[in-house]
This record gives structure tokens, sequence and C-alpha cells, in this order.
């Protein structure tokens, strides 16, 4: 019986070993990998987050930037990493598109646990200045009077721009032609130029072109108006019903993290997305503030996921 005692104390002790190191989270820096370039907007808004999340956590945060392949190296390195709590992905909405593009070297639904969603982007559908439409219902009607003729610029195959003109074409049953461009910057200009007929772009590259004058904006890919042009209605209420193409920024660990590593990350980027401060300067970029628990984002990333798939499919969308 004593033999016995002994052995079950000793089990339980080597038990709270590993216990007790987890619950000593963090106690060194954690290394945030952000698979995109730095200078972009998941890097500009990760290091806004991340610095607060330092501060909270007591440990530092550091960006390590591996872009390359539309975010999927960078996954791929975190998919890997140990999961123990220091290496983390702050990843975008590129997280739910790549599965229906790219043939992963991961599974993005079992390799990966959401944690929270830190933002979301709308985006802002505009034309020339010069255009003949003023409204969305004025848009889809010259489209379908004139087939062939309009056209969507995009950042690039299966970005936020593309797959937000895919949608309207989807929904309103038009055939917008899509001309892909390497990044957001030369789209904008071809349609201030009239190259192209219009382009969904989010608020911080696409608000002072409108407030100026050189764009037109017609409607918000969100189910929110822009608080920066109240005046301008979403999608959805100009007879797109239930329209809402978003961009977003989320948090991930990899998979077998322990369930109180997890909570604990999720709470620290919550209470950094509602620190005022931090809430403002999103704000500023064009961001819609978010900060949830694991199972809400988990969701959501379902849902996205699903939501990308359906439309890939649909519109036989390819990437190069």
């Amino acid at each position: 019986m004593k033999k016995r005692l002994l052995k079950s104390i000793a089990t339980l002790a080597a038990c709270a070993v590993p216990l007790l190191g987890w619950a000593a989270w963090p106690d060194k820096p954690i290394r945030m990998v952000v698979p995109y370039a730095a200078g972009g907007g998941a890097d500009n808004t990760a290091r806004i987050v991340a610095q607060q999340m330092s501060a909270s956590l007591g440990q530092q945060i550091v960006i390590d930037n591996k872009p390359g392949a539309g975010g999927v190296i960078g996954a791929d390195n975190v998919a890997k990493a140990a999961a123990d709590g220091y290496t983390v992905l702050y990843d975008a909405s590129a997280f739910s598109v790549n599965p229906s593009l790219r043939k992963l070297p991961f599974d993005a639904a079992k390799d990966f646990i959401p944690v929270s969603l830190v933002a979301t982007a709308p985006q802002i559908l505009v034309v020339p200045a010069t255009a003949p439409y003023k409204t969305v219902p004025e848009f889809i009607d010259y489209a379908r009077k004139n087939p062939g003729k309009l056209s969507f610029a995009s950042a690039g195959g299966g970005t936020g721009s593309h797959l937000a003109g895919e949608a309207l074409n989807e929904q309103a049953k038009i055939n917008l032609m899509h001309v892909p461009y390497k990044g957001g910057a030369p789209a904008l200009t071809d349609v201030m130029g009239e190259q192209v007929s219009a382009y969904f772009g989010n608020v911080a590259s696409t608000l002072g072109y409108v407030k100026s004058g050189k764009l037109r904006a017609l409607g918000v890919s969100s189910l929110k108006r822009v608080p920066g042009l109240p005046e301008v209605p979403t999608l959805a209420e100009s007879g797109l019903p239930g329209y809402n193409v978003v961009e977003w920024n989320g948090v991930f660990l990899p998979k077998g993290t322990p369930a109180d590593i997890v909570q604990k990350l999720g709470k620290a980027v919550q209470a950094a997305v509602n620190d005022p401060a931090v809430r403002q300067k999103l704000l500023q970029l064009g961001l819609e503030p978010a900060g949830t628990t694991p199972e809400a984002f988990a969701k959501f990333v379902q849902d996205e996921t699903g939501r990308v798939s359906a439309l890939v499919r649909s519109r036989n969308i390819r990437v190069d």
C-alpha cells in the first residue's frame, strides 16, 4: 500500500512539472510571425497591437516578417513551430483565401488555433470622378446595358479587391472584366486615369482621393458605413442585401498549444485592441477594431473560408 501511494505521488508530481511550466508563460520574448513584407498593412497593424500586448504580458513581442507565396511561407513556419506559445502567427484575409487557391504545405483548418480577430477593413468601391454613374444601382444598370464595356482593377489575383469585385459580379449578375495589378497603387492610378472602370480599395489608400474629388465613391463593402464617408451607403443598402466582403487581421497559434496559453494570449489581444490609443491608431488606418474570443474567431475564420471557397468555385477564380 505504501509503495502504491508513493508511486501515485510521484506520478502526480511528474504531471505537475509541465503544468508549472505552462503557468509561467510567458517567461521569455514571443516571436510574432507576419507573413508579409515590412511596411505593409498587416505589418503596421501587427506592430501597433504587439507593442500594447508586450506591455500587458510583461514580455517583448518581436515581429518576424516572413513574406512570400501570398502569406504561405510565414504561416508554414508557424505551423511547424513548437506549440509552446512562443511563436505566434499574425495573418490576414489570405489565411481564408489560400486553401481555395493554392496547394498548401499545411492544413489551415487543423494546424492552427484561432486566437482572436484583431480588426476588419472595409473596402470602398471607387470609380473615375467623371464616370456617368453616381450610385451602385446606376453602375450595375450601366454594366448590364453595356456588356463587356466595364472592368474592375485588383491589387492582384486572389486579393481582397479581386474577391470583392467577383462577389459583386456574382451577386449583381454582371460581368465586369478583372484587370489584375501588382499592388493597389497602380490600380488606383489607372482608375483615376480612366484606364479601368472601378476598384475596391481599402479606406487608407482611397479615402484621400475621394475627399479630393479625384475618385467617386459609390459604396462600401462592409455592412456598416465608413465613419470618414458617412454619406456613402453600403453595397448591402444599395440593392445587394447581405453583401459583406471585408479584409481582416487576426492572431493564431500552432495546433497543440495548451488551452490556458490560448486564452491568456487571446485576452492580451482583446485588451490591446480595446486600449483607447490602439483603437485610435487602428481607426486612423481605416480599420474597424475587433478583439474576439478564440471561439468566436474560429467561427469567423470557418465562415470566411467557406464563403471564399464557394466564390472561387462559382467564379472559377485562379491565381498565377
